[in-house]
């Protein structure tokens, strides 16, 4: 499902200096498995979640997500990855003048889909997050535990076989954090393979699974119980 092999990524930094991510980092992770990504802020979480939407491409290696690998996919390939696959931001990135159903019916529309379509696989998709009653609310309406139900209800709204979530806790408080882990969580129970990056250590010890940490580079499996 997602395998990185000898994955190299740099950038330039502003005084024209190479600041390298990852390094021969190698990973996989198999169809319908769940797994942290943790480590401190600018370890490079975000950059392996991009390599895989292919946001970015390696410097070296071969990043491959199902039948797409990153030293074949063409231009007009990547809108097509990124419809099979579901993307959870931490700042939302909610349209703030479009309702919660636009929101979701507007990711969809986007696949070319037709009305009827759009319309029965966006009110599935928040029936999903318990969101059907506030379709007709604006995003301003909703409180911040809303607001990621809104965005995990449009990254699963295409039947996705993959989630990638980005800090999708960060934001909340604890209570809600739980709330949306717990979704994020039943999503996997159903056959959903989930890769999530997170410093909530507290998330991870509540809601264990296989977890990477991202240190100097390099991949490390760790025992959630140890965090």
């Amino acid at each position: 499902m997602i395998d990185l092999r000898d994955v190299t990524v740099s950038f330039t930094l502003p005084n024209g200096m190479r600041r390298t991510v990852v390094e021969n980092l190698s990973l996989t992770i198999g169809r319908s498995e769940m797994a942290y990504l943790i480590g401190p802020t600018g370890s490079g979480k975000s950059t392996l979640l991009r390599l895989l939407y292919m946001d970015c491409l390696p410097d070296e290696g071969v990043a491959s997500i199902g039948d797409y690998r990153s030293d074949r996919i063409t231009n007009k390939e990547i809108p097509h990855l990124r419809r099979s696959i579901g993307v959870v931001f931490q700042d939302f990135q909610l349209l703030p003048d479009r309702s919660v159903y636009d929101n979701v019916a507007f990711a969809l529309y986007a696949t070319g889909q037709g009305r009827s379509e759009v319309k029965h696989d966006a009110m599935r998709a928040l029936a999903r997050v318990g969101l059907s009653h506030k379709r007709n609310q604006y995003p301003h309406e909703l409180s911040g535990g809303e607001q990621q139900r809104v965005v995990i209800a449009r990254a699963i709204a295409n039947h996705p076989w993959v989630l990638l979530a980005d800090e999708p806790t960060g934001n909340l408080d604890p209570g809600v954090a739980n709330e949306i882990q717990e979704l994020l969580v039943s999503l996997h129970r159903q056959g959903m393979t989930l890769l999530m990056a997170t410093h909530d250590y507290r998330i991870v010890k509540k809601y264990p699974a296989r977890t990477l940490a991202l240190m100097n580079g390099q991949i490390v499996e760790v025992d959630p119980e140890t965090l």
